[in-house]
């Protein structure tokens, strides 16, 4: 039995870790004022009837702090990459030369800033929501054991042990939350 709480305790851990892993990917999508090319992560573009990840049909790179290029494999893919940003509605403008799209970020406003740490604390809700859920599988999982055999002392001390760690996630989220908005509000 008490094998089985250490197996539940695992399982939750890595749950909440993926929880966690995804908040960091999503905010990696919000700018942040600086030229970041993981802003355009899972923006699709049309490529011959089929959507494909822009990062499979160009190379996206930094030019300065404010300036993204994007130049596409095939000539021919400009316009739809162009048309793909354009209906994202990501706040940017893009411009091509017909080889190359060009992206200027501009600066942030502070109404801007505010509205992406609000984004950014939308994100960190879910994974707070997130990382609850996995506690409360865990827990119903921990009073299964207790109804098959497990004495009450140990499935106690396998609930405080979720909630220990469910604590230690959620602190982890805030963290994660609070580093992306000093990002964001720094100017």
């Amino acid at each position: 039995m008490a094998e089985d709480i250490i197996t539940i305790t695992k399982e939750t851990e890595d749950g909440m870790q993926k929880a966690l892993v995804h908040l960091e990917s999503e905010l990696t999508k919000i700018r942040a004022g600086k030229a970041n090319p993981q802003m355009f992560d899972g923006l699709a573009v049309d490529y011959y009837g089929s959507p494909m990840p822009i990062n499979q049909v160009a190379n996206i790179s930094v030019m300065d702090a404010r300036t993204l290029t994007i130049q596409p494999w095939e000539k021919n893919m400009v316009q739809p990459i162009e048309r793909a940003i354009i209906a994202a509605n990501m706040g940017v403008t893009p411009q091509n030369d017909g080889l190359i799209i060009r992206i200027f970020l501009p600066p942030l406003t502070e109404e801007r800033r505010k509205e992406l740490v609000k984004r950014c604390q939308g994100e960190g809700e879910q994974s707070k929501i997130a990382v609850r859920n996995i506690r409360r599988d865990a827990i119903e999982n921990v009073k299964k054991l207790q109804k098959n055999g497990l004495s009450e002392d140990a499935a106690k001390d396998g609930e405080a042990e979720v909630q220990q760690i469910t604590d230690r996630y959620i602190a982890q989220v805030d963290k994660v939350l609070a580093a992306k908005e000093k990002e964001i509000m720094s100017v």
